[in-house]
């Protein structure tokens, strides 16, 4: 371990560290109405005594961004400060017990912010001004929507790499899957309830679409790597009726060497083949979001610097590719080269029992350090 790495661990403030992340749980943010907690951060980051740039995405929208060391930034943090909507608004903040800290965001990904945040604060208290690492701080809105924050901040700023603090349980993610968002659209004959005969239910045909997909061997949980998960489905709503109308989203993610143009063209044939066996089908499928996924190999610098601090850290580095879609793909298709490495587990996030052990992120403070001071 490098002498500087070893003022910067212990610059690190395990109490500063839980006080940051507690009260980013308590603050409530989902996507577009992150005002609140960035507030809290650049309060955080000013009184530390940063220059904290305010990078507007709409009105009362904003990332915030903060730089040190002499030159640009070769490498950002990247934390993204929304959430997905609360189930129960009363219970939405964090609860601690046994080293183990539950709350909305907690692995996706405030967790992660917060280690990001007391990485930059130990580097600063650590290292005169003049030893500094140039290294960004990059704080975004909108992540768990479009991406719109980090999408604002690529059209001003291309840095060599980006950590991104997604919940991995700290494996390094230097290749990621690939996503994209399919719409179904069934059309029926709306016909009194009591009388289905008289009409044609665009439910029940919606129903034999995503049977048939569900049962193509091109989505066989036991055979593919291919994610198919059924998102939404909703119907004409006007009372007493048989359903005129339905409407389903699935969402998909492709390992790394997937294409979604293919995997399109894939699914227009199987549904095509359906209406030969589906009773009167009338569907119309549209692909809203394609990206695909990428993988960076392991053969880098950043690679190896995790190699070394992990067993300083008692810890065995896994490196797989991340499973879920993230502004991991959006900064890869800007020529940026993204780590995905962060506190927490996809498992438990979006869920109401989202966690995260706490020793996770205090250890992500320092992997995030150290990632700082590398030298390319």
């Amino acid at each position: 371990m490098s002498g500087r790495l070893e003022q910067v661990w212990r610059a690190i403030d395990p109490s500063r560290l839980r006080k940051t992340f507690l009260d980013l749980l308590d603050i409530y943010s989902p996507s577009g109405k992150e005002e609140d907690i960035q507030l809290y951060l650049e309060d955080v980051l000013t009184r530390a005594g940063f220059h904290v740039e305010r990078q507007e995405v709409e009105e009362d929208r904003y990332n915030l961004r903060v730089t040190m060391g002499p030159e640009e930034p070769w490498l950002y943090m990247v934390g993204h400060v929304d959430t997905v909507p609360a189930w129960d608004l009363d219970s939405f903040g964090p609860l601690e017990e046994d080293g183990v800290i539950r709350g909305l965001g907690s692995a996706d990904m405030k967790g992660g912010c917060a280690a990001m945040v007391e990485a930059w604060l130990a580097l600063a208290e650590a290292l005169e001004p003049a030893a500094r690492p140039s290294v960004g701080l990059l704080l975004v809105v909108g992540e768990e929507e479009n991406g719109d924050g980090s999408a604002m901040f690529l059209n001003s700023c291309r840095p060599s790499w980006v950590v991104i603090g997604e919940p991995t349980c700290l494996a390094a993610g230097f290749a990621h899957y690939g996503y994209l968002e399919a719409g179904f659209v069934t059309r029926g004959l709306r016909s009194h309830s009591s009388l289905p005969e008289l009409g044609h239910n665009a439910v029940e045909s919606m129903l034999r679409v995503l049977l048939l997909l569900g049962n193509d061997p091109l989505f066989d949980r036991a055979k593919t790597e291919i994610v198919y998960s059924i998102r939404e489905m909703r119907s004409s709503r006007a009372g007493f009726v048989v359903p005129d109308r339905c409407k389903a989203w699935i969402d998909l993610h492709l390992p790394p060497e997937n294409d979604p143009l293919i995997l399109q063209d894939a699914i227009r044939r199987i549904v095509t083949d359906g209406g030969r066996i589906i009773p009167g089908l009338d569907l119309d499928v549209t692909f809203d979001f394609a990206s695909p996924g990428y993988n960076l190999g392991i053969d880098n610098r950043l690679a190896e610097v995790l190699r070394e601090v992990y067993p300083d850290l008692g810890l065995s580095l896994q490196m797989e590719p991340f499973r879920s879609h993230s502004d991991g793909n959006l900064f890869f298709a800007a020529g940026v080269k993204p780590l995905i490495l962060g506190p927490g587990s996809l498992e438990t996030a979006h869920t109401p029992d989202e966690r995260v052990v706490f020793e996770e992120v205090s250890s992500a403070a320092r992997i995030y350090a150290a990632l700082c001071l590398v030298s390319l």
